[in-house]
């Protein structure tokens, strides 16, 4: 099963996104696929913080598309909606020791804990950042081959 991340999901709603066309594609396919996929809830919480606020995005998402953008996602039957469950925690520690993991970084390891729990054999994102996470196997969708 693969997962989205919050950059993914940000690119592929903001049609202002250089990378929109591309993220939308990626998400479109996967929620409209038969295949389970997965969205972590701190990516939707993220989601929604970012595409309202008016420092990041001028004009920022109204709050009610931004609702109605999540509730399109969930509405995917193929979704599952990752959240911590039994072993979360001793995933996590075992993701923040050996990486020093300190501060606003344990919110990417906390997103990896409940992919690895959650058996997600991909997390599709941008964020290099979770490259300090060696169990979690990651994708940029946005790079085609040829780019790689």
């Amino acid at each position: 099963m693969k997962a989205v991340d919050t950059n993914i999901l940000v690119y592929a709603h903001r049609e202002d996104s250089p990378f929109h066309e591309q993220a939308l594609q990626c998400v479109t396919a996967i929620a409209e696929g038969r295949s389970p996929w997965g969205i972590p809830w701190p990516c939707l919480h993220e989601f929604f913080a970012i595409v309202t606020h008016p420092k990041i995005f001028d004009p920022p998402t109204p709050l009610a598309a931004a609702i109605d953008q999540i509730e399109a996602w969930l509405e995917s039957p193929s979704l599952v909606v990752l959240s911590e469950q039994s072993g979360y925690w001793s995933a996590l520690k075992q993701l923040v020791t050996p990486a020093r993991i300190c501060g606003a970084q344990i919110h990417d390891a906390r997103i990896a804990a409940m992919c690895i729990t959650h058996g997600i054999s991909e997390l599709l994102t941008a964020d290099r950042d979770f490259g300090r996470f060696p169990a979690l196997k990651i994708r940029n969708p946005l790079i085609t081959a040829q780019q790689a």
